[in-house]
This record gives C-alpha cells, sequence and structure tokens, in this order.
C-alpha cells in the first residue's frame, strides 16, 4: 500500500512500526460549536483510511481527540454564563450525533480530551524547559524554536521566511518572536490549571503532542488532517514531540484538501457555511459521504447542489443494484457457480484494492462499484447461481465494509410520520382504497419522496 507522505511530499510504500498493527491520530474539532461540512471531509476520508487497514487485516488503533478548552470556548461560554464543560459537552454529543450519521463510529475511536490530560500536559511542557526547549515568562512557557534545528520541515518553510511579517503582541515577553505558546497565565475570569509556572492553561499544540505521547508511547505510523493544520499546528507538533523525545512523532503525515462553497473558501465572515446536522436533516449520511469520497483526498471539492443531487442519483442506482441481487438470492438455486462470473467478480476485487491501495484512490474504488453494478445487472438474473449471486453480494458488502456506504436499509432516516404513512397506504391498496391510496401518495411526494409500488408494499426514497 502507498501513500502520499506530506512530510516527504511522495508517495510511500506504508511500512508499519510494528508488523500487522497501525497507530493512527487524527486531529479532531475543537467543541465550541457544531461541524460544518469541511469538518466532516477529515473525519470521513481517514475514517475510510481505518477501514481499509482493517479490510487488509491490521490491528488498527485510532485516536482522535476533542479539543475542550481553547479561547472559542471560554468565550462561548462567557457569553452563555455557563461553564466550558457545559459547552464542550454539548458540541461533543453534536458531533458524535453528526459522525454517527456519517458511519464514522461504526468501529471503536479513542476521543481523549484536552481536560482529561492536563497532568500529563504540565510534565509534557516541564520536560522540554529541563532540555533547554522552553522557558518561563511572566506565568507564560514558549518553545524555543530556533533551537530545533529542522523547523519547518513539514510546511517546507525556513526560519528566515517566518521571520517576515513576525510580530511581538502587546504585552507579550518573549526571547524571539517566532517562539509560540506551550502554556497561557489565566486572564480575569478564565478557567484555570495549577502549574509550577502559574495558574493557567495549555496553548493549542501542546495537547495532540501529549495525547499521541501518553496513549501511544512514541512515535506513531500516521498523523493526519486537514491541509489548513500543516502550519503552524502540526509543525509545531513535531517541534514539541521531537525536542522532548529525540525520535519522529510520525512516520507518515496525510492531509486532506479543502471543500469550498460554490468555488469559495467557506468562511463564517462570508456566510457561506454549511453547518453538516443541517444537511443530515434533509439528506441521508450517506449522499455527503458518497460526495466527499467521489473526490480524491488531497484535492479540493467544491460543494453545490448539482454535485449533492449526482451523489444521490450514484447512490441510488449502487443500491437499486444491490436490492436486485437480494431479491434475486430469496429464489436462487443451487447449481454450479459459473465460473466465468466468478472470474470477474475476482478481477474487479482486485481493481477496488489496487486503487486504494494506491493513496486511497476512492473514485476509482467507486467505479469498480459500478463495474460490478453493471456486471451484475448484466450477467445475474433468476436463472444464475445462488453461489454467483451471493459472490456478488459479498463483494458489495466488502465496498461496504471498506467506503462505508450501501449499508442504510431503505428506511433508515425516515421518520415515524412518514412510516404511518406508508402502512396507512399499504392498508388502503389492500383495501382496494385507490382514492385514500392516492391521497397518501401525493402527501408523501409533498414531503419530499419518490414513492414506488413494489411486490413488498410501497417503498419510499428522498428525492
Amino acid at each position: 500500500m502507498k501513500l502520499y507522505n506530506s512530510l516527504t511530499n511522495k508517495k510511500e510504500e506504508f511500512r508499519p512500526i510494528e508488523e500487522g498493527k497501525v497507530s493512527i491520530y487524527a486531529c479532531g474539532p475543537t467543541v465550541y460549536n457544531d461541524m460544518h461540512v469541511g469538518n466532516v471531509r477529515p473525519q470521513v476520508v481517514f475514517d475510510v483510511l481505518r477501514r481499509y487497514f482493517i479490510y487488509l487485516g491490521y490491528d488498527v488503533k485510532y485516536v482522535s481527540n476533542f479539543t475542550d478548552v481553547d479561547d472559542k470556548i471560554i468565550n462561548k461560554a462567557n457569553e452563555e454564563n455557563t461553564t466550558i464543560d457545559v459547552i464542550s459537552k454539548r458540541y461533543i454529543k453534536s458531533v458524535e450525533d453528526d459522525l454517527t450519521a456519517l458511519h464514522v463510529y461504526d468501529y471503536p475511536i479513542i476521543h481523549p480530551t484536552c481536560t482529561e490530560h492536563m497532568d500529563d500536559i504540565i510534565e509534557f511542557i516541564d520536560g522540554l524547559i529541563k532540555k533547554g526547549f522552553a522557558y518561563e515568562s511572566n506565568g507564560d512557557v514558549y518553545f524555543r524554536v530556533r533551537k530545533l534545528k529542522d523547523y519547518g520541515k513539514l510546511s517546507n518553510r525556513n526560519i528566515e521566511e517566518l521571520e517576515v511579517g513576525a510580530r511581538i503582541e502587546k504585552n507579550e515577553i518573549k526571547e524571539d518572536p517566532l517562539d509560540f505558546t506551550l502554556w497561557k497565565k489565566r486572564k480575569e475570569g478564565e478557567v484555570y490549571w495549577d502549574s509550577p509556572w502559574s495558574e493557567g492553561r495549555p496553548g493549542w499544540h501542546i495537547e495532540c503532542s501529549t495525547m499521541i505521547k501518553s496513549i501511544f508511547g512514541g512515535t506513531i505510523d500516521i498523523h493526519c488532517g486537514g491541509e489548513d493544520l500543516k502550519f503552524p499546528h502540526h509543525e509545531n507538533e513535531i517541534a514539541q514531540s521531537e525536542a522532548l523525545m529525540d525520535k519522529p512523532l510520525a512516520h507518515y503525515w496525510l492531509h486532506n484538501g479543502m471543500i469550498n462553497i460554490e468555488n469559495v473558501k467557506m468562511s463564517k465572515s462570508l456566510g457561506n457555511f454549511l453547518y453538516a446536522k443541517d444537511f443530515l436533516e434533509k439528506e441521508s449520511g450517506e449522499v455527503l459521504r458518497f460526495f466527499i469520497l467521489n473526490a480524491h483526498y488531497r484535492k479540493p471539492l467544491n460543494f453545490n447542489a448539482e454535485a449533492i443531487e449526482a451523489a444521490k442519483t450514484s447512490l441510488r442506482r449502487l443500491k437499486n443494484s444491490k436490492k436486485r441481487l437480494t431479491e434475486l438470492l430469496e429464489n436462487a438455486e443451487d447449481k454450479p457457480v459459473n465460473d466465468e462470473i466468478s472470474k470477474k467478480i475476482g478481477e474487479i476485487r482486485e481493481s477496488f484494492k489496487a486503487h486504494m491501495s494506491d493513496d486511497l484512490n476512492t473514485p476509482d474504488a467507486f467505479s469498480d462499484m459500478f463495474a460490478l453494478s453493471k456486471f451484475a445487472n448484466s450477467a445475474l438474473d433468476e436463472n444464475s447461481s445462488k453461489g454467483s449471486i451471493e459472490e456478488a453480494l459479498k463483494l458489495f458488502g466488502e465496498f461496504t465494509e471498506v467506503l462505508g456506504i450501501l449499508q442504510e436499509d431503505e428506511e433508515s432516516g425516515i421518520d415515524s410520520e412518514v412510516k404511518e404513512l406508508i402502512q396507512k397506504r399499504d392498508e388502503a391498496r389492500k383495501n382496494k382504497d385507490y382514492k385514500l391510496s392516492d391521497e397518501i401518495r401525493d402527501r408523501l411526494t409533498e414531503m419530499g419522496y419518490i414513492v414506488k409500488d413494489t411486490p413488498n408494499g410501497t417503498e419510499v426514497e428522498k428525492k
């Protein structure tokens, strides 16, 4: 398997630290608000990374943090006259709801928080001070950037470039304007923890370094996150960790591209961002998941209505194909398996694995799904053997295992009112009350559903 390593700027063959095991750390959200669709992309992309390693037989340890103390969280708590704990728990629940709908939580994830690792953070900072890489100044603690010889290696920046535009902020006392904060002395009214230097709280960058050290014990295989985190966050993580441990923080660094709205970068100031929960109230999580994975993870992705409709149409085609096979299987006979069909299904599987092993090429992996769908629709019918149909369905199941789609049943996401209307319509049709049946169909259509009459009764799909 090859992955594009942002540290070396090239595709590299993946070689784990420990044979058969993979350690992954993905930067999670700062929990002061609901996630927007841009926040969702790394969650989905690196969920697929995890799924694919599991599919290949690896034992995967996957960690994604919640930043639960930060300026934005403190400001939100002050605005609402409450505590950061109330704010962070509210939005952790919001994130969990969104990611459940997106099938990111189908496997166990370790979710550490900053506040539960506060003692570890203080110990980490103390270690940097003792090694001469950090210093206290008026209750704050800063990292000596120039002391690390290769600072900037991830973002390909050098000290001279960083010096341009560097400024010493008012009331800040640093040895060097490039030095970054490890510990902040508290301001009046702010939440704080006791430390050897002051009552205060950690800087943003130190928490991820500390969690990786505490949970994994040292170097990890893969560190991933959005490309907007490459500098300064990930660069500073590397600096802190390698200064303290004298070894690499991670062997592979993966970064996903950003999501734009109608070709414009999402920005709250422009008002062009979309909350994930608002999208998921109207559409299935699989639609958003398909949309995200239908572009290579390193490329920018443009969110618009046309792309979402295309995703819905594509999903519908794949679901219909899988459903057809499931229906064929019910009456299929135990005849000898067709070798040519088995061979073709095997070729599609190998193509899928080749694409996924080439730096998570999910767009071409979807092409393999459609290849299976087309082949199954043409080669399998009511006369096909049970074994051949099962082979095709098994491959669909493998696609689901890796990509996290085609696992929602037909009624997923349908609320109780719609289910009740479906039941009433089926009863009306049974009683030959076609007037009532048509009225309910029209009502369902107005509510945004495509209504289908099948041998098994009324079935609906969101438009």
